[in-house]
């Protein structure tokens, strides 16, 4: 399903304790995200291996040869190195983000928004160049790993009280987001779900049918399922994309604010309130989330009704509106699929107030990827819920506001 691998390096380790502060050893911290971040990439299944996995010496000749021996020494390998950081004057606050100089910006970018997103402090990306030759990287994880895609991810300070208060109480959320930015980045902006939903084909299916089912598209499960063709087997077990996991977009060199607002049919204000944008700058690489466009062509009132014309169907109907079908049956009490022309049906989460839904926490679960999954902010969800910090538990239920 995914055409690249990863590799998690946790900093450090055995007698190399990195950065101090008091009691807290910078090889602890990068091996308990490294941990947890390998577990989320294999539970995601994305083939991915880890340097060390206890707190063991290793150095930096046997770390690259880990690294490149994991999945050999291809362009389509990224490295996730973790790190603290620290400094003279402990002042410093935020996540940094270092990629090598052969490489381009975009996925460091990216991992550092989704940061941001998690609740952690942005500080910047950037590359280091060796003092005594300008051509090289002056870290060795990115000099020498050959062709792959290194990546050093500074979380925060060690020795800043916030920083480190919050890296000990939301290093989850934070792993959540590197390994939900790495897979946006190398999926093109298209985030799948977990291997467990599934759906497993029966005699008489179409991927059409299927689509219909589960409120999605075509296209979206072949893009998911590798599928060349239209073509299914019965038994043929195949993943279903989750509701709104695909408006994402990635933006490319020329785009603007408008030019994405009218290939969406959305408007540049919208763009800008549900991604938390004060201005209209674009940067390269930068994901946006893109709002599901309706058809308001004067169909809905302001009670939420719709007109059935011709050619409609439930089905087109519930995706219009960014809904499913049972929930409009259930709405206006159909038993049938049937529909009449000129018939009125009541359409859910069309006015009024933020409607929403609710949504159990499960374990690797943070407010960042529930939010990009429901195509929603994780201010709206702390909003709605009255959550006065990021941290979930298993099982705590949270109400998801729908676009």
């Amino acid at each position: 399903m995914y055409d690249f691998a990863v590799v998690v390096d946790a900093g450090h380790g055995g007698s190399d304790p990195g950065a101090v502060s008091g009691n807290t050893l910078e090889k602890d911290l990068t091996l308990q995200i490294s941990k947890y971040m390998y577990e989320r990439f294999k539970e995601l299944g994305v083939p991915v291996a880890i340097t060390r996995s206890t707190d063991e010496t290793v150095s930096p000749t046997e770390r690259v040869k880990r690294m490149l021996d994991a999945f050999g020494n291809k362009k389509n390998v990224i490295i996730i190195s973790n790190h603290i950081n620290s400094n003279t004057t402990g002042t410093a606050e935020g996540a940094e983000v270092v990629y090598a100089l052969r490489n381009e910006s975009t996925l460091a970018q990216n991992v550092l928004n989704a940061l941001g997103d998690a609740g952690q402090k942005k500080r910047m990306i950037y590359q280091r160049r060796l003092p005594s030759d300008n051509s090289k990287d002056y870290y060795f994880i990115h000099r020498n790993t050959g062709q792959t895609e290194p990546l050093l991810v500074e979380y925060g300070f060690i020795n800043n009280a916030q920083d480190l208060n919050r890296l000990k109480n939301n290093y989850r959320q934070y792993a959540d987001a590197v390994v939900d930015a790495v897979i946006a980045t190398k999926m093109g902006g298209f985030i799948p779900p977990t291997s467990s939903n599934t759906y497993t084909v029966k005699s008489g299916d179409s991927l059409y049918k299927i689509a219909r089912d589960f409120n999605t598209t075509v296209d979206n499960i072949k893009k998911l399922n590798n599928l060349s063709s239209d073509n299914l087997s019965v038994g043929q077990v195949i993943l279903i994309p989750q509701q709104g996991t695909n408006n994402t977009y990635i933006v490319k060199s020329g785009d603007s604010l408008w030019s994405i607002a009218n290939k969406y049919d959305t408007t540049v204000n919208e763009l800008k309130r549900i991604n938390g944008l004060t201005s209209n700058t674009l940067s390269v690489g930068q994901i946006l989330k893109i709002p599901n466009s309706s058809n308001t062509d004067g169909n809905v009132s302001e009670i939420g009704t719709y007109i059935v014309k011709s050619g409609d169907s439930l089905w087109s109907i519930a995706n219009q509106f960014d809904t499913n079908i049972n929930e409009i049956k259930r709405l206006n009490n159909l038993s049938s699929d049937i529909l009449n022309i000129g018939q009125v049906l009541k359409i859910p989460n069309v006015t009024g107030s933020l409607p929403s839904f609710t949504y159990t926490v499960k374990s690797g679960d943070s407010l960042w990827s529930i939010a990009n999954r429901y195509n929603t902010t994780v201010n709206s969800i702390k909003e709605l819920n009255n959550l006065t910090s990021n941290l979930l538990s298993i099982g705590q239920v949270l109400k998801i506001p729908t676009a």
